[in-house]
């Protein structure tokens, strides 16, 4: 459209022109003739001057035939072939140029591939060279991709501004908003999303001021601090510093722990404590005023000593109730609190094996042990418990062989410990069970009673008169059998989680339209319709989108979601996207959907290819949602004008093909937004050449093409 307007433009200035300097020969000849020369002049012409308009016309159309000779042999091919070298040397060295035009262009295109050829191997062979290089750095961060999959704790990196750089799958399971699908954190993505800002900057400031005090190094200034997220839960936070190659504070390194229920087991056992307080108060102020009567009054007769008496009995056996109640209560507080694990028994049996045998204890098992017997416990404190009863026996009984056994019964499991000898006394077993466990000064353990209880289990001694032995029953829990993991490798457990180069973004604190298209948070999205009149009622049936953060593209970051319109789909637009009515059934509508694609799309530029059809949808749905979208929006079909204006056709294939972009799921909201997002890293460079670098020479730029004027 622009190449014919200009077309039109120089050949009427070449026409205008040229006629204008006919007509001032004219009159300069005329000027200089005579009177009557100019009379005689004037009678030649005259009645010859119809002659001179179809002489003006067939100059017009040989100016214009020329012209267009000219433009179709000459400048249009060398505009495209301008076109296809940038393509070539900026986003697509596969890209070859098509010959065309007159014979010297067809020459200098040919040359040109001939070239772009040449260039393209010796390309390869440095990305090659680079590869190789950069092959260690790699494999160093593969090292931490996998560090961080497998923490158990949730661990954030932010830089100062509080942008999200790094985070690992707890983090995402701890932080996420529960019934939404969209993605809560991400690279980018501020923290202060999800936890209170005022939190994050006392903590720094913490930092910065032990940094100030120089009593210890910079390396352990740390701050902890409790948040409360936004589903209610309590986490504990512990902050460290990240320091940049001047020793100043450049980010920081956030673990999470999830003290929800631990809150709630301090919080019961305050009111335990606080209840058991009052009961005994009362209770031993009765006791204590019955018995101060009776001291007061010795003489007092056998019946009222009798009433007394029977107050002080009642009063002591009440508080022994409510002690029994609160220790009970506690140890079910208690119990809440172990960290079971399903394990299998003969593996149970054999670490006892490893950790109880002594030069001076020898340990044997039963071989009729059930294989699939699975038991719910914490291993590490059933075993340290186990190996100081067997302690006791070898040192304080003289046992010198021990025997185990693990049998199921209905609901539980039989772990027994047997070994021969004389019985032991009931008060030294439960001397032993009530002896508080402590392995080192940072690791104490509890009483072998209470890590018995805490497994959910009880324990039971007796003694075999007839065959000399005793045994040592617990009675644990059984298990089901571990789920076998089902690792999915086409997603992967470690995806791009992480981002350093982060660290020098400057966030979004500046005006957006000042920034490089290079450094801006993208929102990537396509919307599949039942139509394409959006004021005339058809609806979004399917919704897909995508990050791009710091130029790389997010493709785990992504929603993906089918929607009822609450209609009926027509047979043209189920040929095009492939959506049915039965696939719709039971999917959300669009106003559970708009607020997860609101949340999603938060901070970061719209992008979408003609975007006005889309945008248009989300407009009209404001009313009905209360939703709005207010950031800014980039167009990939406007910013293929502004890079290819001499290219007849701009739709997503055409682009993607000159851009060499390869298209899967087409006609699909992911697929064509995914498709739609390597398009615009593509353009960029290119927009670049054209000396396009900021959002707001983007957005202008794109305004002046013909397709911004089409509205929906």
């Amino acid at each position: 459209m622009m190449a014919k307007i200009r077309f039109w433009l120089v050949l009427a200035l070449l026409y205008t022109t040229l006629m204008g300097v006919f007509g001032l020969l004219f009159l300069i000849l005329s000027l200089t003739l005579e009177a009557p020369q100019q009379v005689l002049l004037a009678q030649i012409l005259g009645p010859r001057l119809p002659l001179l308009i179809p002489l003006a016309l067939l100059l017009l159309l040989g100016l214009g035939a020329g012209l267009a000779a000219l433009q179709d042999r000459y400048i249009r091919p060398l505009a495209l072939l301008a076109d296809d070298v940038v393509i070539m040397l900026s986003t697509n060295p596969e890209h070859r140029a098509t010959p065309q035009g007159a014979v010297e262009i067809r020459v200098l295109a040919e040359k040109i591939n001939s070239l772009a050829t040449t260039f393209q191997v010796l390309q390869f062979d440095v990305q090659a060279k680079i590869a190789q290089s950069n092959r260690a750095l790699a494999e160093e961060k593969n090292r931490l991709a996998v560090l961080m999959s497998e923490l158990a704790q949730s661990v954030l990196v932010c830089n100062i501004e509080g942008r999200i750089l790094l985070y690992n799958t707890h983090a995402t399971e701890l932080l996420e908003t529960h019934g939404a699908t969209g993605t809560t954190i991400g690279l980018g993505r501020s923290i202060f999303g999800v936890i209170e800002r005022d939190l994050i900057v006392h903590a720094l400031e913490q930092i910065q001021h032990q940094r100030q005090q120089k009593t210890e190094p910079a390396a352990q200034a740390v701050s902890d601090f409790v948040a409360t997220l936004s589903n209610g839960q309590l986490v504990r936070a512990h902050m460290a510093a990240v320091l940049d190659g001047s020793n100043a504070l450049d980010g920081f390194v956030l673990t999470l722990e999830d003290i929800t229920r631990n809150v709630a087991a301090e919080s019961q056992r305050d009111t335990l404590l606080q209840s058991l307080t009052q009961d005994t108060r009362a209770a031993l102020a009765n006791i204590r005023a019955a018995l101060e009567t009776m001291q007061q009054f010795p003489d007092m007769n056998s019946e009222k000593r009798s009433q007394f008496t029977a107050v002080i009995d009642d009063e002591s056996q009440r508080l022994a109730r409510r002690i029994n109640q609160v220790e009970h209560a506690h140890a079910d507080c208690q119990n809440e609190g172990w960290q079971l694990e399903q394990m299998r028994g003969v593996d149970l049996i054999a670490l006892l094996q490893r950790r109880i045998a002594t030069p001076t204890l020898r340990i044997d098992s039963s071989d009729t042990i059930d294989p699939a017997l699975w038991l719910k416990i914490d291993s590490y404190a059933l075993t340290q418990s186990l190996a100081y009863l067997a302690q006791c026996l070898s040192t304080q009984c003289n046992v010198s062989t021990l025997h185990l056994d693990l049998q199921r019964t209905e609901r539980l499991a039989h772990l027994d410990l047997t070994w021969r000898g004389a019985p032991v006394a009931a008060e030294t077993f439960q001397l032993w069970e009530n002896t508080p466990l402590q392995m080192s000064a940072s690791n104490p353990l509890p009483t072998l009673n209470a890590v018995i209880k805490g497994q959910g289990g009880e324990s039971v001694y007796r003694f075999d008169l007839a065959r000399q032995t005793s045994c040592y029953r617990l009675l644990l829990p059984l298990a089901t059998a571990r789920a076998t993991l089902d690792i999915r490798r086409s997603i992967s457990a470690r995806p791009e989680f992480y981002d350093f180069n982060l660290f020098q973004q400057s966030g979004q604190t500046e005006v957006l339209d000042q920034q490089m298209l290079s450094q801006l948070s993208y929102t990537v999205f396509d919307t599949e319709t039942t139509g394409l009149q959006p004021t005339a009622g058809d609806e979004i049936i399917s919704l897909g989108a995508l990050h791009i953060v710091n130029g790389r593209l997010l493709s785990h970051e992504n929603l993906d979601q089918l929607i009822q319109p609450g209609r009926k789909l027509c047979s043209e637009s189920i040929a095009i996207h492939g959506i049915s009515d039965a696939m719709l059934i039971g999917q959300p509508v669009i106003e559970k959907v708009l607020p997860q694609f609101h949340r999603f799309a938060q901070d970061t530029i719209l992008v979408a290819h003609n975007a006005a059809f889309d945008m248009r949808f989300l407009q009209m749905l404001e009313a009905r949602t209360g939703i709005s979208f207010t950031q800014p929006v980039l167009d990939t079909l406007l910013l293929s004008q502004v890079i290819h204006p001499h290219q007849e056709q701009h739709s997503l294939e055409a682009i993607a093909n000159r851009l060499g972009v390869d298209i899967v799921g087409r006609h699909t909201a992911l697929g064509d937004a995914i498709v739609t997002a390597e398009v615009l890293l593509k353009m960029i460079p290119l927009l670049a050449e054209k000396n396009i670098f900021t959002l707001k020479e983007a957005r202008d730029a794109t305004q002046l093409t013909p397709y911004a004027r089409i509205h929906y």
